[in-house]
């Protein structure tokens, strides 16, 4: 029992009433704080990507950080054997005044562990050895330790693995690099609070701790700085704190560390000592020195940064809520039955139906706005006029020499007939080769628009199924063969106006005989100059420009023939080429329509539907990748609201006090 010491000074009535009053003041207002971001760090929020204040120790190898962590939970941790340093250690200390044994907890892959001082040894080795095997290999698996105990400051603290650059027997070769990460992973979020363990033993800026602090936290705006063995190293530690050549923002606090047997009493009692009367260290200011200090400036920090960060978390838990609610609305239904699927069958049906008539049909782009591919009648209507404009205006005649050809038909169909008689048949065989020379553009037209159609068609049957992908083979394939289809119907289409044209040379365009008559007027100056030896055998005409008729001169009536055979092809040119530009136009578009109004469902119903219903039967079937996204985003809306709840109710304090 200890004995009574009378001269001991006790507190006046003053004091032991404002020690009272800070206690209902810390227990009103910042304990709440910390319970409410230890119940979201027990919750696990810190997996949806959401950062809590969290206070990181790091510190070199052998720099004292678990001697630090001992002095401020006044337990033993285990030492020399490199357990508690092979995975993050998170230390949650709380103050319970009910106590009267120290209360420990273990908790680690849903495992919750109660252990005593004397056996916590033990079941950090076997909590260590779970996570990250039994050899000396590292892990990023936290492991938590709960120490409820009277007196103990109320801080949650994550103690990292030692920095070294040379591994030990049976670590791997990577050491200092997987260290690294871990290390870099816990002190890069703006919301950690850095506590860098420094032994006065060493010259600060040759730290390595300090190098990885130093790139995440230039300024040390959130590092505070814990010096230890200060007895061992006396010399200069006051010039070293005062001095700060490496930036520690928050500053500075000296400890003397316990040594051997003491128990943690005596190691403070010696601790004050040192520093009150230690010829050097006694000169360091009494504000940054001791185990105490150290507790009291971390509680505070730690207060301080959760009410400037709470705002922010109650913000990105909203956020990460309302995106995984909004991601779970969009999945697809669980469908049960055959109706279920009959029913989402159809608006998938109605979905793609509107988007097509707004892209194929109607020219309505708002769905796609900035998706110029998806603007459907604008690149119909391009691939429409390309094929126009490189169908020839002008009848393509060969006219190395002028007529000639027409001569050389017309002289192969010669016959017994009168005199100046335009045979039909050296028309329609001089028609038949100009015909040929452009019928393939018809049929790349086709070919091009459907094969645009395909593609838009397919891209919003896929968009509009996405959340049933076991039918988009089936979907492919319904599209794939209606197009086909279409296709070769449009085909047929164009090889039938092609074989027309050659059927007959008609039209009922009054612009034929219009353009013929025009075209005609320069026969008669034509004429005279092959006839007309004495005129020169250069001529200009209105369509054809300037002509030689020298080598016409011996053929002269059937140049008149060949004559009019010319002009009244290149007055029927033009309507064949309007007919080529407008049948297929006129045909495709009506396809297109009814594709979109009718075909594309029948094929899709008869793909899908069928007599045995085997397609929407595997709209009952929910893919595993689907089943564990829908499993995903279930739990983390919960545990969002479970956070929210957290953070509502301790908002609502807020403000009431």
């Amino acid at each position: 029992m200890a004995k009574f010491d009378a001269k001991k000074k006790l507190p006046t009535k003053e004091e032991m009433t404002k020690s009272d009053t800070i206690t209902a003041s810390y227990d009103n207002h910042i304990r709440p704080l910390l319970d409410a971001v230890d119940r979201l760090r027990h919750l696990k929020v810190m997996q949806e990507g959401i950062q809590l204040p969290t206070i990181v120790v790091v510190g070199d190898q052998s720099s004292g950080k678990s001697s630090v962590l001992e002095s401020l939970a006044g337990i033993s941790l285990p030492r020399g054997q490199g357990i508690c340093t092979r995975v993050p250690l998170v230390m949650r200390l709380q103050n319970d005044p009910s106590v009267v044994e120290p209360r420990l907890v273990l908790e680690y892959r849903d495992k919750n562990v109660p252990t005593t001082e004397a056996g916590i040894t033990a079941a950090i080795r076997t909590a260590t050895d779970e996570i990250a095997g039994n050899g000396k290999g590292i892990s990023d698996t936290p492991l938590t330790l709960v120490v409820k105990k009277k007196g103990v400051p109320d801080l949650t603290m994550v103690d990292l693995p030692g920095i070294t650059r040379v591994p030990v027997h049976g670590q791997p070769d990577n050491i200092y690099e997987q260290i690294s990460s871990i290390i870099m992973e816990y002190i890069a979020p703006k919301e950690s609070i850095i506590l860098n363990v420094l032994s006065a033993t060493v010259d600060f800026p040759t730290c390595e701790s300090i190098r990885m602090s130093q790139q995440v936290d230039r300024n040390g705006e959130r590092t505070l700085a814990v010096v230890t063995k200060a007895d061992k190293a006396p010399e200069g530690l006051l010039e070293k704190v005062t001095a700060d050549d490496v930036n520690i923002g928050l500053g500075y606090v000296c400890v003397r560390n316990r040594v051997g047997d003491e128990s943690y009493e005596q190691a403070r009692a010696e601790e004050s000592c040192l520093f009150e009367t230690h010829p050097l260290l006694s000169k360091i200011d009494k504000s940054i020195v001791g185990i105490p200090v150290l507790a009291q400036r971390l509680m505070q920090i730690q207060a301080s940064s959760i009410s400037k960060c709470l705002p922010n978390i109650v913000q990105k838990i909203n956020d990460k809520l309302s995106r995984n609610v909004s991601d779970l609305n969009d999945m697809p239904q669980n469908l049960s039955t055959i109706a279920d699927a009959v029913r989402v069958f159809i608006q998938i049906l109605k979905h793609v139906r509107d988007s097509l008539e707004k892209i194929l049909i109607r020219g309505e782009f708002d769905e796609f706005p900035d998706d110029l591919e998806l603007h459907g009648t604008a690149r119909l209507a391009e691939m429409l006029h390309k094929y126009s404009t490189s169908l020839p205006s002008k009848c393509p005649f060969n006219d190395e020499l002028f007529l000639m050809e027409e001569i050389q038909i017309l002289e192969e169909m010669n016959g017994i007939r009168l005199p100046n008689f335009l045979p039909r048949s050296a028309f329609l065989t001089i028609l038949r080769k100009k015909v040929d020379k452009i019928s393939e553009m018809p049929r790349e037209l086709v070919e091009d628009v459907w094969c645009y159609v395909e593609g838009v068609a397919t891209q919003m049957l896929l968009k509009h199924s996405r959340n049933y992908p076991q039918i988009q083979s089936s979907i492919r394939s319904a599209v794939h063969n209606l197009i086909e289809k279409m296709r070769t119907t449009s085909m047929k289409f164009v090889k039938e106006m092609i074989a027309m044209e050659l059927v007959a040379d008609y039209t009922a365009n009054p612009d034929y005989m219009k353009t013929w008559t025009g075209l005609m007027e320069d026969q008669k100056v034509f004429m005279e100059a092959i006839k007309n030896h004495g005129l020169p055998t250069t001529l200009k005409l209105k369509v054809f420009g300037e002509i030689e008729v020298r080598h016409l001169r011996q053929s002269a009536e059937l140049a008149e023939q060949a004559f009019d055979m010319r002009m009244r092809m290149s007055a029927y040119w033009r309507t064949i080429v309007l007919r080529m530009v407008d049948g297929p136009a006129l045909h495709l578009l009506y396809s297109i329509k009814c594709l979109v109004e009718s075909e594309m469902e029948t094929e899709l119903v008869n793909q899908l539907v069928g007599p045995r219903m085997t397609g929407l039967e595997r709209m009952l079937e929910e893919s595993p990748l689907a089943a564990g996204k829908r499993e995903r985003l279930q739990k983390s809306i919960l545990l969002l609201k479970q956070s929210k709840d957290v953070v509502a109710n301790l908002m609502d304090r807020i403000a009431i006090d």
